[in-house]
């Protein structure tokens, strides 16, 4: 009886991951992937609905910007939210901001199903507006959730899933979006729509599980709900080893209140942390991967993939990206973070420059627009490995618990900003530059391998008191140990 006490306990923590991807980081891949299939669609009722306002048809300039800002208002959106996902966790908790970041899904569902019906593509504006700062919250909330709910043994993993999820998405979106199913010419307000469904699993399943124990104990002060949380997550087993490096982490928090995004700047103690959130939180979104996916259709055309195939193989990027996640899940224990983020970036980098031979090559060989394909698959397998679920774990580990918000504070701005700049700049790189499109960003992944490769201290399987002390060390090189220590004291004479 006690044992399948411990399994079904042991499932709370599979459940929570689930609960919390799928209205979270499912529903930012499964929204930017959607509104791909209804490009044309849109277009037409925009013009329709102009025409039936003032009797005469929009110029085409004029429907290609209101599309243009139907599809940068999600950026701008996840930008907002990023802003709100902070003090949301402070103030909330970090299931409470998942649960109530879904009113945003729900309005936005709502425009989306009935703006064909009241024959306003400002619903649509709206809709697109919301959903983005929906996804911006989730963003940085269920990262932060997952990773401190999670042991460290299985830290790295748990907050892979949020990768995992978003690359779920995308495939979703993509799959949901083919012309057989919600991608036709009458059904696009029922697929914008359909993001309701994932937020209402969500609203269904996550307050039947527990809140973060670190929230409960260190910002709430909340001993007992800290250990009835603690005891559904682990099951039967022995929690004081746990429970006293929460308190540990407690007391060097020592009652600071939560820090604001631009206090972190400011703290040379957090010199090295937010060097390299900036630095590895702008490379993965420049690195070119999430060009991939806006302009995927194009580049297969460039590369002479036949038009009939061209959503079929959109597909498969967003499975290979799925694939690579879930291997990097697996092995991220084994062989930690450091060594899946170089991999990634210096993988990337080599399937990007055959790529682009590839491309200055296809007019001479008739087997050149194929070889171009497959790096671009081997291209998102490489970005799935290592920079899209590593990155997202930095903030929760080299942060301590008051600096964590703001810390996926300044990442969600950063990263969202970086998506609206690279979605508006890439037409005019691709026309500037032509076969030579993806030189820049080749030249951000060396960067970022470079970067990691000397600067990034290697996390796996330490406690968030261990990773503190040894970045303290790093940011103030003259200190043995941080002033925050808690530990037994290091005796000078005997160190070496």
């Amino acid at each position: 009886m006690r044992a399948l006490q411990g399994l079904f306990q042991g499932w709370v923590l599979l459940l929570t991951i689930c609960a919390a991807g799928i209205g979270g980081t499912f529903q930012f891949g499964y929204n930017l992937s959607i509104i791909n299939a209804p490009t044309l669609y849109i277009q037409e009722f925009t013009n329709e609905t102009w025409q039936m306002r003032t009797g005469r048809p929009l110029p085409d300039h004029l429907v290609l910007l209101v599309w243009s800002l139907i599809v940068s208002l999600y950026p701008l959106g996840g930008l907002l939210g990023a802003l709100l996902a902070g003090p949301l966790a402070i103030t909330l908790g970090r299931k409470k901001s998942l649960l109530v970041n879904n009113i945003f899904v729900v309005a936005a569902a709502t425009l989306f199903g009935f703006s064909r019906r009241a024959g306003s593509f400002e619903m649509v504006m709206l809709g697109r507006l919301l959903v983005g700062v929906s996804a911006g919250v989730s963003m940085n909330v269920q990262p932060m959730y997952l990773g401190e709910s999670a042991p460290k043994e299985l830290r790295g993993a748990v907050a892979m899933t949020s990768a995992i999820f978003t690359a779920l998405g995308i495939v979703m979106g993509q799959v949901v979006g083919l012309r057989e199913l919600l991608g036709g010419p009458q059904a696009w307000p029922l697929l914008l729509a359909s993001c309701l469904v994932p937020g209402v699993l969500q609203l269904a399943s996550l307050p039947l599980l527990p809140e973060s124990p670190r929230y409960l104990l260190i910002d709430r002060g909340d001993s007992k709900a800290c250990l009835a949380a603690l005891q559904r997550l682990r099951g039967p087993a022995d929690l004081a080893g746990e429970l006293a490096e929460l308190e540990q982490e407690r007391a060097a928090c020592g009652g600071r209140r939560a820090r604001r995004p631009w206090e972190l700047f400011g703290d040379r103690a957090l010199r090295r942390q937010v060097a390299s959130l900036v630095v590895l939180g702008g490379a993965m979104e420049l690195c070119g991967n999430d060009a991939v996916y806006s302009y995927a259709s194009a580049m297969f055309v460039q590369a002479r993939i036949p038009p009939e195939k061209v959503q079929y193989a959109v597909i498969g990027t967003g499975g290979c990206e799925l694939l690579a996640t879930l291997v990097s899940c697996v092995v991220i224990e084994r062989v930690g973070r450091r060594v899946l983020l170089m991999g990634g970036y210096c993988l990337m980098t080599c399937w990007g420059s055959v790529f682009t031979a590839a491309l200055c090559l296809q007019s001479s060989f008739p087997w050149m627009p194929y070889l171009a394909m497959s790096c671009i698959f081997a291209f998102i397998l490489s970005f799935g490995i290592g920079p899209a679920g590593v990155t997202g774990i930095l903030a929760t580990e080299l942060f301590d618990q008051t600096a964590r918000p703001a810390a996926y504070m300044v990442c969600g701005v950063l990263m969202w900003t970086m998506l609206f700049l690279v979605g508006l700049g890439f037409p005019f790189i691709m026309e500037g530059l032509s076969h030579f499109l993806y030189v820049p960003f080749l030249c951000v992944c060396v960067c970022a391998a470079v970067y990691t490769f000397f600067f990034l201290p290697e996390t796996k399987g330490k406690t968030f008191l261990e990773i503190s002390e040894e970045l303290y060390r790093l940011n103030f090189p003259g200190w043995s140990q941080s002033p925050m220590w808690r530990g037994p004291e290091v005796v000078q004479s005997t160190e070496l």
